[in-house]
């Protein structure tokens, strides 16, 4: 199953917090700079954090990339271009990073795989340059744990909704 939502407050603890340092550095309707993220406010999820860049050319190459990508996508990252990954899963971050940057805001989804859950974040930023920078937050989790999460919370956010798409 692969979920998206557009319109949504986390899907982790993790995202929870970045979402709320994302929001914290907005100025009005202004996306945040790169310059402006706090890696201290933030420092437990750096291992999950990646930033990515955008040209005008639609070319993707990941500017930083933490530990636990490396894990997710089997080999690291920083550096190396979307496209050198598998076409399922460069269509996959492309299918992210284009509706974070085409919206303007923050888009998360849900990868859920064999034994685990692939729990993914898209954070647009403001760049001066003429790419794009996107900062992301992919981190895995036990199918269980996702779950229990997950039963908990339609138990504590009665009428809540979240946009999902497959």
């Amino acid at each position: 199953m692969v979920s998206l939502s557009t319109e949504f407050s986390g899907f982790t603890p993790s995202q929870e917090d970045l979402l709320h340092h994302w929001h914290s550095l907005r100025q009005g309707l202004c996306l945040p700079h790169r310059e402006d993220l706090d890696p201290g406010a933030i420092r437990v999820h750096l291992s999950a954090i990646s930033i990515v860049e955008v040209d005008p050319l639609g070319d993707v190459r990941f500017r930083l990339a933490g530990s636990a990508l490396r894990d997710i996508l089997g080999r690291e990252m920083r550096g190396r271009r979307i496209s050198e990954l598998d076409k399922t899963i460069s269509e996959m971050w492309s299918l992210g990073l284009s509706s974070a940057l085409d919206q303007l805001r923050p888009v998360g989804g849900l990868i859920e795989r064999d034994t685990d859950c692939h729990a993914w974040l898209r954070l647009p930023l403001h760049s001066a340059s003429g790419s794009a920078l996107v900062l992301c937050h992919d981190a895995l989790l036990p199918k269980e744990r996702f779950r229990q999460d997950r039963r908990s919370e339609s138990h504590n956010q009665l009428g809540a909704s979240h946009t999902l798409a497959a």
